[in-house]
């Protein structure tokens, strides 16, 4: 008779991250078997289960198990010799100085099948094989993301959020900012609306988990904090800083804020030159008007950077506000892999580096739990035809790191990207990728790909541009030209025109002659270059030649 674990494997289970079925297999080798135990250790670790199964000699039970042919036997290193020295082999391979929980042979049905269980990842350590950590992709082996790395090095950082701060009490928390907490817990739990009147302020914090056991958190001194009170924090301040320069980058005021940030919120948004922003809509004789920047999308970037903040590196959070846009940076790594995979992951975040603070954020109806708030703010700029937010998040693995999102307050191409946006064909990832083009960022070749599958963009990767047909729409007809550039033939009839009234002139008379009419999307090296074609090809076809060489040639007309 079966063992309960091995019954439940093969009846009552079907494969996914930690359970892998395989036919026969035979001819598996070492190291096929050394990835997948990386692999299925990972998952394990990433899903919450002590152990992984890679069962040998079973096909899938969900697609085979109707048939009653799902066990199909396997001749899998079938002297207890061979089993031995591929473990130690593959023992040798993997780090963590793990083990096989079990290898277990069973004859079911007379055919031989062989139970390999793997045990999770240690806390904090991905499981290697030979140096490369792996996970699973649907039902294939690949290289673990950082993000599932990221999300097993979590599992042994402390939370600083939910630290005790010593020696202080309820009376460093601010009253007001105490009653608000209250308020605003009660919108989340309007069925305890009644219980929460009667609760005391101990009650109403341990309740809303801000507080541990009545002691105070760094989480209850961030949130709802006096302001002398952050001194009390080790090693750590909590200070948002609001910087306003004008169109020169010339500071032109400022103001710090500290606990209580649940109050102080609104203080600092408060701040921020929110005017009204008129642009023509389509073809419409009338202009649109609105805010510069909507209420979400700031309040969200500034709560993000309170809720993501590294702590323990002792900086603080800037907010430059700029006439046109809005600079908002916090120290600290991104976490999750990039922002497009927050975007096509379509799920709220898994790992917070201050769990205990979002938690209480969210209880406090500070951020928003349904969804990714990265994509609310994307789509809603998007809906007002503004351009999306840019996340720079390129100092990651850099001793101080930093998160910086800027959002902008007006149109950068008149009704560009609002028709783009308004086009029901776009996804929110392909309007994401057009608003690095019209921001003139590189874009991964295989995603220009696609757009210009779609005849959105034109030109030669990476001097992209947005296609014609879209310039046509927005009445950028100029402006399309003067960034595509002009015919080749165009610029060659310039330069033998030039040499037949000023023959011997230089390269550097040449890329004078044609720099205003070169695409913009060039820089002066690639225009260089550019001129440099031009001449080759006209020395080529015989209409144009040097009378000299490097940098004192001369060219003339044959």
């Amino acid at each position: 008779m079966l063992e309960k674990k091995f019954e439940d494997i093969l009846y009552h289970s079907s494969e996914n991250e930690t359970i892998e079925f395989k036919a026969a297999q035979n001819n598996f080798n070492k190291h096929e078997l050394g990835k997948y135990f990386s692999a299925l250790s990972n998952e394990a670790s990433l899903n919450g289960k002590e152990v992984a199964w890679l069962v040998f000699g079973v096909n899938d039970p969900h697609k085979y198990r109707e048939t009653k042919k799902f066990i199909v036997g396997t001749q899998f290193k079938k002297e207890e010799e061979a089993m031995n020295k591929t473990k130690q082999e593959i023992k040798e391979q993997i780090n963590n100085n793990l083990s096989f929980t079990e290898v277990v042979e069973k004859i079911i049905d007379g055919k031989r099948v062989i139970f390999f269980g793997i045990p999770a990842a240690l806390k904090g350590i991905p499981t290697t094989y030979q140096d490369k950590a792996y996970g699973r992709t649907g039902e294939s082996i690949d290289i673990l993301s950082n993000y599932e790395m990221k999300k097993i090095y979590s599992q042994t950082s402390d939370d600083w959020s939910k630290k005790i701060v010593e020696n202080a009490t309820i009376n460093d928390l601010n009253k007001d900012a105490i009653n608000l907490a209250r308020e605003k817990f009660k919108v989340k739990n309007a069925n305890l609306a009644d219980d929460i009147n009667n609760w005391d302020d101990e009650t109403f914090l341990n309740k809303a988990k801000i507080t541990l056991k009545s002691k105070i958190t760094n989480t209850a001194i961030i949130l709802l904090g006096n302001p002398d009170s952050t001194s009390l924090l080790d090693n750590a301040r909590m200070t948002v800083s609001w910087i306003l320069k004008d169109q020169n980058n010339i500071e032109i005021d400022y103001e710090h804020f500290s606990a209580p940030m649940l109050i102080n919120i609104d203080r600092i948004y408060s701040k921020i030159r929110n005017l009204n922003y008129r642009y023509i809509a389509d073809d419409s004789l009338f202009p649109t008007e609105t805010k510069k920047y909507d209420s979400y999308v700031l309040r969200e970037a500034i709560n993000n950077a309170i809720a993501h903040q590294d702590y323990n590196l002792n900086g603080k959070i800037n907010l430059v506000e700029y006439p046109n846009k809005v600079v908002l940076s916090n120290v600290g790594e991104f976490l999750p892999e990039s922002i497009e995979y927050v975007i096509d992951s379509d799920t709220p975040s898994e790992i917070y580096r201050n769990q205990f603070l979002a938690d209480a954020m969210v209880s406090l109806n500070m951020i928003d739990t349904i969804g990714s708030g990265i994509k609310k703010m994307m789509n809603i700029q998007m809906k007002r035809t503004f351009p999306l937010p840019t996340y720079d998040i390129s100092e990651k693995g850099a001793l101080h790191p930093k998160v910086q999102v800027t959002i902008f307050g007006e149109i950068i191409d008149e009704n560009y990207t609002k028709l783009l946006v308004q086009n029901s064909d776009l996804s929110l990832r392909e309007v994401m990728l057009l608003d690095k083009v019209q921001k003139n960022e590189r874009i991964a070749k295989s995603d220009a790909d696609k757009l210009r599958k779609k005849k959105l963009i034109e030109g030669r990767y990476p001097n992209i541009i947005i296609a014609s047909h879209i310039a046509d729409l927005t009445g950028e007809k100029n402006k399309y030209l003067k960034d595509a550039g002009l015919n080749n033939d165009y610029y060659k009839a310039l330069i033998v025109t030039m040499l037949e009234k000023y023959p011997n002139s230089s390269k550097q008379e040449v890329i004078s002659l044609l720099e205003d009419k070169l695409p913009n999307i060039l820089d002066k090296q690639q225009k260089m270059k550019k001129v440099d074609n031009l001449l080759q090809s006209l020395s080529r076809e015989g209409k144009i030649k040097s009378t000299g060489r490097g940098l004192g040639a001369k060219w003339i007309k044959q």
